[in-house]
This record gives structure tokens, sequence and C-alpha cells, in this order.
């Protein structure tokens, strides 16, 4: 791999003007595998001046010259995709197996999904048959600043990357430091492809620093953002006197709606995503609601997936969740599950401390609590760990009530076999995505919530295009 150490700009890996380093370190074993460098307001410059010069070029380009540098990554990427694992599954604790498959499957998924959508993306159009000489142009906004979480890299890299350039757009990713490994490793597939100087810049460094930075850039005239809420809040303060476009996909408190008629695998399946990449998803069905017939049931059914889910190293294949990312989120886990015990909720599987068999690495017990009231932490709080709380609930109407009491909108989900329910409730629930019956959403399908789970984002296919562009409308065309 590159020297870690160094920074993509302006098409070369160049010598930071900053010293100031940071350990990246491995979740399973709290040691430092590898050092970066976080960069000063001079590497930040030097990144958006780089990308500033090389927009009036790229941005010129056809659609079809896009397409096939695009394409040829699709490419890159694939052929190192074992590479991109073992990487995503060092620096955050993936799993290997679920690093293969999910983690770099899905940023493969979203660069195939955005060259599809520019293939059929119409730049120019007449704004319709009434005014034929009345022009709409999609034009790139301009210079964008990335800035992208730990929990699913190359996911959120490549929804941001990916359309950024599809659309004409030049680049700052600025990468989690905590995980930025992998992006370095997509910067040298892009380096080989052969995109013009400038069009893509990598700088690393932590959200105080070069996040800041780009958020209150006077060259960057769009910020997308994907992390937590309180971070939003900051960029899009840091970014308001220059009055740039923010786009932000931020926390998530989602419920899953279980009612009586749900199919038999429906808490099973609703624990297990809860606890999949170690509960660290935005998306996670995090509170299960449960109709009050089956209530006790379901805390059986889930209690038990628990203490079936095997805690392993990251680095060892097989189906079992790996540690949480850091020290950090791992005390903050352990903060909440502690929590929970003492605001009353009733603790049924899992708990405090690490697993068995570990003493050291940022493993967490799942767990799984019932019984867990509006009002307590544990159901207000975005936790990002393997822990679920569980409420019964009596009616239709309660259910959508309980499912809407939370600042975040992001996803919620439900489960019935009676379809009308089903469309009756997604309709009422407050989040920007629905997930019914199990079923996730298809290529294309738009990411993006609701509340302070975001604004000014929808992320995937044509949205995702769609949020670097600019309209502009022209007469006399």
């Amino acid at each position: 791999m590159m020297d870690a150490t160094k920074f993509y700009i302006n098409g070369k890996w160049v010598t930071p003007e900053s010293n100031q380093q940071l350990d990246v370190i491995n979740p399973s074993d709290e040691k430092g595998f590898a050092t970066i460098t976080l960069g000063s307001q001079a590497d930040t410059d030097n990144a958006v001046s780089a990308a500033k010069k090389a927009f009036p070029a790229w941005s010129a380009t056809t659609k079809e010259q896009r397409v096939e540098l695009l394409e040829r990554l699709f490419e890159t990427y694939k052929a190192r995709a074992e590479e991109m694992a073992q990487t995503i599954s060092q620096e955050m604790g993936a799993p290997i197996d679920l690093a293969r498959s999910a983690q770099v499957g899905a940023g493969a998924a979203h660069l195939k999904n955005t060259i599809r959508a520019l293939k059929s993306f119409n730049f120019e159009h007449a704004l319709g048959d009434h005014a034929p000489d009345n022009f709409i142009l999609h034009e790139a906004v301009g210079v964008c600043a990335l800035i992208t979480p730990w929990n699913w890299p190359m996911n959120q890299v490549m929804l941001k990357v990916a359309p950024a350039l599809a659309a004409g757009c030049t680049v700052v990713l600025k990468p989690s430091e905590i995980s930025p490994l992998s992006a370095m490793l997509l910067a040298e597939m892009i380096d080989s492809t052969g995109f013009p100087e400038g069009v893509f810049n990598l700088v690393n460094g932590d959200g105080a620093g070069v996040g800041s930075q780009l958020s209150r850039h006077p060259d960057i005239d769009l910020v997308s953002f994907t992390g937590s809420t309180r971070a939003g809040k900051a960029i899009t303060i840091a970014a308001a006197d220059t009055v740039k476009r923010v786009g932000l996909e931020l926390g998530g408190k989602g419920a899953n709606i279980i009612f009586a008629d749900a199919d038999e695998k429906a808490v099973a399946r609703g624990v297990r995503h809860c606890f999949a990449n170690s509960g660290q998803s935005c998306n996670a069905p995090t509170r299960m609601l449960v109709e009050k017939s089956v209530y006790r049931q379901a805390v059986e059914t889930a209690a038990m997936i628990a203490g079936k889910t095997d805690v392993g190293l990251a680095g060892n294949e097989g189906r079992h969740i790996g540690p949480v990312v850091s020290e950090q989120q791992f005390q903050k886990v352990q903060g909440l599950i502690r929590k929970g015990i003492e605001e009353g909720a009733t603790l049924v599987a899992g708990g405090e401390g690490r697993p068995e068999g570990f003493d050291t690495g940022y493993f967490v017990k799942p767990t799984v609590f019932s019984d867990v009231k509006p009002g307590m932490t544990i159901w207000s709080e975005e936790i990002f760990g393997p822990v679920l709380a569980i409420t019964p609930f009596e009616t239709e109407e309660e259910a959508v009530e309980l499912a809407n009491d939370t600042l975040y909108g992001l996803t919620n989900y439900i489960q019935t076999a009676d379809k009308e329910r089903a469309r009756r409730v997604a309709r009422q629930v407050r989040s920007g995505m629905v997930e019914i019956n199990g079923k996730s959403g298809s290529a294309g399908f738009p990411f993006g919530g609701m509340k302070q789970s975001g604004n000014g984002s929808r992320e995937g296919g044509v949205w995702g295009l769609e949020e670097f562009l600019e309209v502009k409308s022209v007469t006399d065309w």
C-alpha cells in the first residue's frame, strides 16, 4: 500500500504540510497498524485549489467520457476487492466475510448504479411541450467536499464520490480518521484509472480540523456529509457564512413495528438486522415495537437470538459480529447499557462488559432490553452498538405514535401480512425510508432521512446525481 502518511492531491501522492500524525487502531486487538497524517489548513487549501483548477475542464467533459472512466474504475475496484475487504476488516472491525460481501459489495453496487443512472440521465431538456424554447440545464455544482464516516467506509464514500464525479464535479474527500485506509486504497484505484489531475483529491483529518476547514472554505460549493447529527449541525453552522449547499445524512433510531400477524421469522430477522455490523448502522432497527398479544413470545425469541449470536475477531471467517470500532465507542455503548439497567428496562440478554473469552478488543455482548419506555435514554439515544430495545403496543395508532416518538427519521420497518395496513402505516411514519416484511431497497433506492436524520440529501441512483447538480433555466434556446 501507499505511504499512509501522504495525501492524494492534484493527481499525486504528496507529503503533507502538517506533521501531526495519528495511529489507525485495529479494534480486534487495540493495536495500531498504520499511521496517517492529520491535515492542516495549508493541506486543505492545496486540495481545494487543485479541485477548483480542474473543475472547468472536468465539468465540460461529455457524459460518455465520464461513463468510460467510471466503468474502468468499476473494473479496477472489482479486481482489488479482496485487498479492500482486508483493509476494511482491519481498520473498522467488520468480520472478513461481511467485509467481502456487504462492505465491499456496497461500494461496487453504488458505483454500478451510478453508471446506470448517468447513462440514462438527460442533462438538457425542454421545459415542456407548452414551452419548447425554454430549456432546463443540469450543471455540475462545482467543487465538493465529501466527508464520510467509519462504519460503512466504501458504502458512504462511493455514494458520494461516484455521483459527484459522474455529475462533472471535482471533489476533496475527507474520510473518517478512524477508517481512512480504504479511502486511500480507492484513491490508488482512481489514480490508476486515469482521471485528470485535480478531479479527485484526498486529505485525511478529523472533524474539528479538515472537516471544519472544508465546511467554511470559500471555494467549496457543496458539502456532503454522513455522520452524527451533532457533527451535521456543526457543519451547517460552519457552511452558513458562504451559503454553500449542504447535504446531510445523519443518525437514526429506527422502529421495527411487528404486528401479531407478522411472519414467524420477523422477530429473529429484526434482531439480526439490529446486530449486523455490530449495530453500527444509522438505519438499524434498534427499537422493536411488538403487538401486545405476541409480545412475550417476541421477547423470548429476541433473547434466544442474542444468545446464539457469536462474537469473534474481525479476521476470522464465519457468521459472527466483530468489535465496535474504537475505545470511545466501546465506552459509549457500555455507558448506555448501564443507563438502560439503571432506568428500569428489563435486561433479557447480554449486558455490560466484554463477552466471555475476550480480555482485549472492543467487543460488546449482544444485548436485548424489554419493557423499554419512552423517555428512557436507550429509547431516545442512538447507541451504535449491538443493543436492541423492545416495547409493546396495543393498537395501530399507538404503534405509529411510538415509532414517531424520536428526533430521528431515517428508516422504519413494518412487519405484517396485511398489505393495506402496511401501506397505511408506511404513509404515517415520519422517515425517509420504510422497509416492509424484510424487503430491502432495490438498486437506485434513494437513501436519506427527515427530521434530525438529515436534509438536502437523497443518495443513490438518479437522486444521487441530482444532489451534485444545479438547475439552470434558459429562454429562447
